[in-house]
């Protein structure tokens, strides 16, 4: 099926505000230009190669895990299995909408007159996407906390905890996605079709929404840098102390390395994507709402910062992978591990 015979989304009349349909008309450019963009086998190894390195990525962890007596990177651990299971799920449930789409070509209004099973693809790359960037700032304040109070009781969380922290965090992001099918905000498909996501249109329900999800995101990347960069100078003078030979740092260099990584990608990943919905939703508000479908190059540019995101679920695993102590060592084998600061730990 091509993109001409799909007509719910092409006419006008498929397209009222109210509904899911109607926000990008899939006419405005040629067939060969969509199939070049939204070719099946792009999508399907894509996703392979995702869901692969975070299934790699969580079966290193769990191993780790086990083998951990340190209550600090246990804790820090938990954090990390958590943003690999979020990946991991959020790659799977997008992937099993998406990539069907692309080479069935199915029409969205015969398949999902109701807009169920866009509101539930809007809603995962919602909650999917937001949860990483939570997450990743919860790491970077548990280690802030923990690197520049390393004595005091309060800085020390348990497994039990850390999981607690993780089910907040996925429970928000949860609410967060909700809104939509609450009232505030729409899932509508997104260009070329295959797809669900907020809409960047003047409506007042949907500024209010898409500042909510941007102005958040950028908010925890922001928070996430401000809090790993005293972090990571508070280590740095520890770290170089006369007094450090009797401190174990080692570990507390692995987590930093290993979140200010996380940190980088994420925020070559997301901020552009970010920053472009705060900038559309703002430059259309003198449009009181008349404007009823995307403009085109809006549509091709929303397409490319979402698959710049897609990047982040994919590399996120590999810093765990790469970073980590024994594959450090391997590449620098002058690194060698110091006494522990934990032993002064009442």
């Amino acid at each position: 099926m091509g993109w001409g015979e799909m007509d719910a989304p092409n006419s006008s009349a498929a397209g009222p505000s109210d509904t899911c349909f109607g926000v990008f008309n899939a006419s405005d450019g040629p067939n060969n230009a969509q199939n070049s963009i939204t070719s099946p086998w792009f999508s399907t190894a894509f996703g392979l190669i995702g869901l692969c390195s975070n299934l790699f990525a969580l079966c290193v962890l769990l191993s780790s895990s086990r083998k951990l007596s340190s209550q600090a990177r246990s804790s820090f651990l938990v954090f990390l299995c958590g943003l690999v299971v979020t990946d991991f799920m959020g790659l799977l449930v997008t992937a099993s909408v998406i990539i069907p789409y692309h080479f069935i070509k199915f029409a969205w209004a015969k398949v999902d007159p109701g807009c169920h099973l866009c509101n539930f693809l809007g809603f995962s790359m919602v909650f999917f996407g937001q949860c990483p960037l939570l997450l990743g700032a919860t790491m970077a304040g548990e280690r802030f906390f923990g690197i520049n109070h390393p004595f005091s009781r309060s800085t020390s969380i348990s497994k039990r905890r850390a999981w607690s922290i993780v089910g907040l965090v996925w429970g928000f992001s949860c609410l967060l996605g909700l809104l939509p099918v609450l009232g505030l905000g729409r899932y509508t498909l997104q260009f070329p079709g295959s797809w669900c996501f907020l809409t960047l249109l003047p409506d007042t329900g949907d500024v209010v929404f898409c500042l909510l999800f941007a102005l958040l995101g950028i908010f925890s990347v922001l928070l996430s840098f401000i809090l790993n960069t005293v972090s990571v100078v508070t280590l740095c003078r520890v770290y170089h102390d006369r007094e450090s030979v009797q401190r174990r740092r080692d570990s507390e260099v692995e987590m930093m390395v290993q979140l200010v990584g996380i940190m980088i990608i994420a925020t070559i990943c997301w901020m552009p994507l970010l920053i472009f919905i705060v900038q559309t939703v703002l430059q259309q508000l003198p449009a009181d709402g008349r404007i009823q479908t995307l403009p085109t190059e809006t549509q091709k540019m929303l397409l490319i910062y979402i698959r710049m995101v897609t990047w982040n679920q994919i590399l996120d695993p590999w810093v765990y992978i790469l970073f980590r102590r024994a594959v450090l060592q391997r590449i620098y084998p002058s690194l060698r591990p110091r006494p522990s600061i934990l032993v002064l730990n009442p």
